[in-house]
């Protein structure tokens, strides 16, 4: 399994991922609402670890520490060769670019996930389904219909350890 560091977004953006989750879902098409864990909510992954180092935690909090921060989830896209991750893309802006390098200097390096994490190889997003097939995915957009952006904030950021599958706040911002 991973640990990971992830942004949690504003209450009206994450009711709105949610409800993309559900039109899936009820299309019975793969879904994140499918996955019902306390943890589970709209997260965008600024990095992952085989395992971080609780000594790391200081650093990895003041690596976030101008949350909040604008975000703005853009378009819907697919990630993989298939089976598929079906994502809202955020728009990328400085502010996240640069928060985003902060945290994965704080962790330092890692050559397992060094080519979906490093900056400048990073695609901030939202994962709406996953394991989604290639007959699934006109289904898919038709079930979410027009998509606009969202222009919300990321409020939160959270740890998350899939291993014990335990979460807690690093930072909480404007909430």
């Amino acid at each position: 399994m991973t640990q990971s560091v992830e942004l949690l977004l504003d209450e009206a953006t994450d009711a709105a991922v949610r409800a993309q989750w559900d039109a899936l879902a009820a299309a019975g098409l793969p879904s994140q609402a499918r996955h019902t864990g306390e943890s589970n909510r709209p997260h965008v992954t600024l990095a992952a670890r085989r395992a971080i180092d609780a000594a790391l935690e200081p650093a990895l909090t003041d690596s976030v520490s101008s949350l909040p921060l604008p975000v703005r989830v853009g378009a819907v896209a697919c990630f993989g060769r298939g089976p598929y991750v079906l994502v809202r893309v955020l728009v990328a802006n400085r502010a996240l670019l640069e928060l985003q390098a902060r945290v994965t200097e704080a962790l330092g390096p890692d050559q397992r996930t060094a080519h979906h994490f490093a900056p400048g190889s990073w695609t901030p997003h939202v994962s709406l389904a996953r394991r989604v097939t290639a007959d699934q995915v006109g289904s898919a957009l038709a079930a979410l219909g027009t998509t606009p952006d969202l222009d919300g904030r990321a409020v939160a950021c959270r740890r998350w350890d899939g291993d014990a599958r335990h979460e807690w706040r690093l930072r909480t911002a404007g909430v």
